[in-house]
């Protein structure tokens, strides 16, 4: 890491008596888990912003363990190693800055989800997260305790307090109310806030009203990377006391977000609220960014960044690539392998692990069947030829005729051929790909979709087996959506156009499409979406304006296949309820409104 030397050291003393305070916002990816590097990271971050002359460096939510621990925060042995790393921040962050970093703690044997506070080789406060969320991929009462303090600390002459996440996310909350009428100046919330379509702009909106209602400059920093199912999406930012936003960090990757504010020495001294003896008041007015031409420090360009937020489906594409790329490289997985069927799920599967990972870190295996049309053979040859992929054919017609031979001896040799010997070929690709990942190490990642996981259009050990399942929350018809945004990225298009336009079929047998099985995709997914993510009833459903038999045909199908979801691999969280982690229905179930 990166130490200044004594006269450098002095230099920065030098800046800091200016008449700006400079702020760091350190939008990190951690691993859960990895308490000796996720430490080693946040002092190297620490000092790279602190040489660049930032005075307040905050890092996310829980960064010293990771998010979500989960159940290791009931151990007590990990709450007290996340705990021993505290020694090191004391005596390797930089000692004239106050820094800001979330870690469990234990406290008179309960645990609590917490932000520390160092300077100058002390930790000078705590405080214990005061709203733990309990909905959707949240569970925090599980494994912690609910703080019931504020805390606020001095620096710089301005009186800054803090929030955790979820404390900022309910302006009419207890911990927001915990902090009126205090005259806080500076309000800083680490947060570790999962992606879904469109909640930046929930963020934004809730997150204004907060610093409104406090009139504060709120900071918020927020964490980035995968985790299992979830992607945090970083977009750390800034927002004044009116509400308005200051400047915003990049979405999907690690950032520094740098910005200025006037000291409050700097500032006219005006009485009102009741301070601390010697702590000078800030009018809430004149706490602002400074502007371009005033930002820029000695030590560093802290001149504040407004990134545009990403289009939607060039966000919903680099959440799906982060969220693979971060499960692949912190489990420790050299190569993944997608079955290539030609079909527009493997495809768009495909190009997502070629653009997170590299084309040498994927391969391909296609295993055409005799109910394999030559269009999506030539199909998936041509896509790997595009994207650089190596590609391994093995046609599976022996294997299949093989078991149809031993099970015709219990079946009978005039059963007419059904679902079984549908669902028998599926299960020769898995066992097959499932033999590569064993042989070589490498990941499979299956290619389902949530429209026919929703509807149990899948087969279990099968086109189900594998490690990742990276699109099983993107319904089908944003897979369509998202073939299209690809392929508009490159001169030529590394999707064959055919098969974005053949019908969708798992051929099985001979002329099979999706859509003798499943209502067409465009009438299937809103319903799908008004079901499971909005959770309207069927009676809801039938007022709104779906057909009936439609609707009835949609939530039995989904009710029925609760079972084999629950075995599916995980995969990345892309809209407002996933199967993983957001809905929790028993398996035996026979409520169906």
């Amino acid at each position: 890491m990166k130490r200044l030397t004594p006269s450098e050291f002095q230099k920065s003393k030098i800046i800091n008596q200016k008449s700006k305070m400079n702020i760091a916002l350190i939008q990190m990816n951690p691993t859960v888990g990895a308490l000796d590097t996720n430490t080693d990271r946040i002092i190297s971050s620490a000092w790279e912003a602190f040489n660049e002359g930032a005075r307040l460096i905050v890092f996310p939510e829980l960064t010293v363990s990771g998010y979500p621990p989960e159940d290791l925060i009931l151990k007590d042995h990990f709450c007290a190693d996340c705990e021993a790393q505290f020694q090191r921040l004391k005596e390797e962050l930089p000692p004239d800055a106050y820094v800001v970093v979330g870690s469990p703690i234990a406290r008179n044997g309960k645990k609590y989800n917490a932000a520390m506070v160092f300077h100058s080789s002390e930790a000078v406060g705590e405080y214990c997260k005061m709203l733990l969320p309990n909905y959707g991929v949240f569970d925090e009462h599980r494994v912690f305790k609910a703080g019931t303090e504020p805390f606020v600390f001095d620096i710089a002459g301005q009186r800054a307090a803090i929030h955790i996440c979820e404390d900022s996310w309910e302006p009419d909350g207890a911990a927001v109310a915990s902090l009126e009428g205090r005259g806080i100046d500076l309000l800083i919330n680490l947060s570790a806030s999962p992606y879904y379509r469109n909640k930046l702009n929930d963020r934004i909106d809730v997150l204004a009203q907060t610093a409104q209602k406090l009139g504060t400059t709120l900071l918020y920093c927020n964490l980035v990377g995968g985790q299992d199912e979830l992607v945090f999406d970083g977009a750390s930012m800034v927002f004044a006391p009116d509400g308005s936003r200051l400047a915003r960090a990049k979405q999907f990757q690690e950032d520094i977000l740098y910005f200025s504010v006037p000291k409050a020495s700097s500032l006219p001294r005006t009485a009102g609220l009741p301070r601390p003896p010697g702590v000078a008041f800030v009018p809430k007015a004149s706490l602002r960014v400074q502007p371009a031409s005033e930002s820029r420090q000695d030590a560093g360009d802290t001149t504040p960044r407004k990134e545009a937020p990403l289009p939607e489906l060039e966000e919903v594409y680099e959440a799906l690539k982060l969220g693979l790329k971060d499960y692949v490289e912190k489990i420790g997985f050299e190569r993944v392998v997608v079955a290539l069927s030609g079909g527009i799920d493997s495809a768009i599967v495909l190009a997502i692990a070629v653009d997170a990972l590299g084309k040498d870190r994927v391969a391909a295996v296609t295993m055409p069947s005799q109910y394999s049309s030559s269009g999506t053979l030539n199909d998936a040859v041509e896509m790997a030829a595009i994207l650089g992929v190596e590609l391994q054919t093995i046609p599976i017609k022996g294997l299949y005729d093989g078991f149809e031979t031993e099970l015709s001896r219990i079946w009978g040799a005039d059963k007419t051929p059904g679902i079984a010997e549908e669902n028998l070929q599926a299960r020769i690709r898995g066992n097959l790909i499932m033999a590569l990942s064993n042989e070589y190490g490498w990941l499979v990642l299956t290619t389902g979709n949530k429209s026919e996981m929703a509807m149990g259009y899948c087969t279990l050990y099968g086109d189900m087996n594998g490690g990742y399942a990276l699109i099983k929350d993107v319904p089908k018809t944003l897979v369509f959506d998202l073939c299209h945004w690809r392929n508009e990225q490159s001169e030529a298009p590394v999707i064959p156009p055919s098969i974005i336009e053949r019908p969708p079929s798992a051929e099985l047998r001979p002329d099979q499409k999706d859509s003798d099985s499943l209502p067409p995709y465009e009438v299937l997914d809103p319903i799908l979406e008004d079901y499971v993510e909005n959770d309207m009833g069927i009676d809801g459903l039938i007022a709104k304006g779906y057909d009936e038999a439609i609707v009835r045909r949609v939530v039995h199908a989904v009710e029925l296949s609760e079972y084999k979801r629950r075995q599916s691999p995980p995969g990345v969280k892309i809209t407002p309820k996933s199967f993983d982690r957001d809905r929790r229905m028993p398996i035996v179930n026979r409520y169906r409104n």
